[in-house]
């Protein structure tokens, strides 16, 4: 659905991921369960995949397994945060993180793993929550200078942090848009206009599908017959949406 509205490119939630497996976004899914829905969305699509790599599940030795496990699942690039294992969602409060050393031996173990220089290693710190405003952007110099492709100076605060990111960071920045998060609305042009190069919206999707869900299971429970849905799609357009005309074209008779 994201290829087909148009956009250049695809992010895999960790708190989405997580919530699919039915849990909380506590540190509780497994590399191999992150890796493996990765795989599954960039095999759905033909535009890159940004996945979430929470800290990349261990020292700097689980770090380079992990990019490497998520590069031979065709994913374009991962996020590597430098919080405290068990992780939670970069929103939430009581978090809780690693010094900067053992964060940067990560990074430079992410980057020298890769083995497609186009592999785009995103460092996350969420020291702003932790340590302040200051310590965060440190944090994200500290990771370019590692190796990191890109920086994500993750929960932003108030408009004048999220307009200062990029003015103080020696490189690209991601900005986290997370709805009702900790960090002020921006619109993508805003965003742009600032100086940040990727901005990802985790969770914009699932929490569409929630919304509709309730109203639809609602609406059930009260009127006793299938309500109307959201999107009112017959099978046949929901079938094309998921490409079933490129594999009609396969039929041999």
């Amino acid at each position: 659905m994201i290829e087909q509205a148009g956009f250049s490119a695809v992010y895999m939630t960790g708190a989405g991921t997580a919530a699919a497996l039915g849990y909380p976004d506590y540190g509780l899914v497994t590399m191999s369960e992150m890796v493996e829905n990765a795989g599954r969305i960039a095999a759905a699509v033909k535009a890159p995949v940004l996945a979430d790599a929470d800290t990349g599940y261990g020292n700097e030795l689980n770090v380079v397994r992990t990019v490497r496990e998520y590069e031979q699942r065709g994913v374009a690039g991962i996020h590597i945060e430098d919080q405290a294992f068990p992780k939670k969602c970069g929103h939430l409060e009581n978090k809780a993180i690693i010094p900067m050393e053992d964060y940067l031996a990560k990074i430079r173990a992410a980057a020298a793993a890769r083995r497609d220089r186009d592999f785009l290693i995103v460092a996350r710190t969420d020291a702003r929550a932790v340590l302040g405003f200051e310590e965060a952007i440190r944090r994200a110099n500290a990771s370019l200078h590692a190796g990191a492709d890109m920086a994500f100076v993750e929960a932003p605060e108030s408009l004048e942090e999220v307009a200062a990111v990029p003015q103080l960071v020696d490189g690209p920045c991601l900005l986290n848009m997370v709805w009702r998060g900790k960090t002020p609305e921006v619109s993508l042009d805003d965003a742009q206009a600032m100086g940040y190069k990727l901005a990802i919206l985790p969770v914009l999707l699932f929490n569409a599908v929630v919304g509709a869900c309730d109203k639809m299971l609602g609406d059930l429970k009260q009127k006793r017959r299938h309500p109307i849905p959201v999107a009112d799609v017959a099978p046949k357009e929901f079938f094309r949406r998921m490409g079933a005309e490129e594999w009609d074209q396969l039929r041999t008779s």
